[in-house]
């Protein structure tokens, strides 16, 4: 029988709708999406793409620190987009947080993200 968790932080956004943050099995956590809102009041960051980007990143890093682990430990990471010219800035940001070899990666595009948000990643990471 595999050793199943939930994964809760108060550091990342609380769940809006029917999912944890993540769900640990064994050394695999499954993390569910995030967008760019501010944990503190469940509201979309202010700024562009770039300021997006980044808050989505710092609420992934939560989720990962609560379940025992950091961002080096995603192994993969899918990306969704509402416009993929934005595609450079991720690009550009995920260098600030990761370091070679990096996860692998998928990114799509879609039509629209919960809440307006223009960009929304989730991952798995071995711990």
């Amino acid at each position: 029988m595999p050793n199943k968790a939930i994964i809760h932080t108060d550091s990342a956004p609380a769940a809006i709708g029917t999912y944890s943050q993540a769900v640990k099995v064994n050394n695999t956590v499954y993390l569910s999406g995030q967008i760019p809102l501010d944990p503190a009041t469940m509201t979309l960051v202010e700024g562009d793409i770039r300021d997006q980007i980044k808050q989505v990143f710092k609420n992934l890093l939560a989720v990962c620190e609560a379940s025992g682990g950091d961002l080096s430990n995603i192994v993969k990471l899918n990306i969704f987009l509402t416009d993929l010219s934005h595609f450079p800035v991720v690009n550009e940001v995920m260098e600030q947080h990761f370091a070679q070899p990096f996860p692998a990666r998928a990114a799509i595009g879609v039509n629209e993200l919960p809440k307006g948000s223009m960009v929304e990643m989730d991952g798995i990471l071995i711990i």
